[in-house]
């Protein structure tokens, strides 16, 4: 059984997914850091670390590049930017990467959070979405999406995903994290 007091989740703490990511690890004792940005409003105010302008950079990427890797555009605010360059930090900060959202025909994930799930597969970390509308878990391997029954395993990791969670997702969370931590 994992000790769940080794464990540390890295996020963003936004409304939807990452509050709820953060809300099963403070309930099972695991340390939380939600990296922000000067300006940036978020729902969890547990573990914050307010990234400094250097920290953003080094997170920095040609919004091209995020738009070519994509394969759609995104906006060149500077706000998207930021937020961009704090995903780099929960991905290059957790080893595991679990993601909600929704895997378009392209194998990309729907929106920001798809960005987070690109990352992990350029790093060549385990990568997990719970898909929203097929209501399952799916891990990147081989170059293709398998459907599989995910276990946090690793000290280090990251929770991310859409605003727009939904009621199933947010059991899937729940399960996640019991599964992980409670031996079921």
């Amino acid at each position: 059984m994992n000790e769940a007091s080794q464990f540390t989740l890295y996020s963003g703490g936004h409304r939807g997914a990452e509050a709820e990511f953060g809300k099963m690890a403070e309930k099972y004792g695991i340390k939380e850091v939600n990296f922000s940005f000067e300006g940036h409003s978020i729902e969890r105010n547990v573990g914050v670390k307010v990234l400094s302008q250097e920290e953003l950079k080094k997170g920095d990427i040609s919004m091209d590049i995020v738009s070519a890797r994509m394969g759609r555009s995104f906006s060149k605010a500077e706000k998207i930017r930021k937020v961009i360059q704090s995903i780099f930090h929960m991905v290059n900060n957790g080893y595991q990467i679990f993601a909600i959202g929704w895997i378009l025909p392209d194998n990309t994930v729907k929106g920001g959070t798809g960005w987070g799930v690109e990352l992990g597969r350029l790093f060549n970390r385990p990568v997990f979405v719970y898909e929203q509308d097929r209501k399952e878990w799916f891990s990147w391997i081989d170059n293709s999406w398998m459907q599989v029954s995910p276990v946090i395993s690793h000290k280090t990791f990251a929770g991310t995903g859409t605003r727009a969670l939904t009621d199933d997702a947010k059991q899937a969370i729940a399960d996640l994290f019991k599964k992980s931590f409670a031996g079921d």
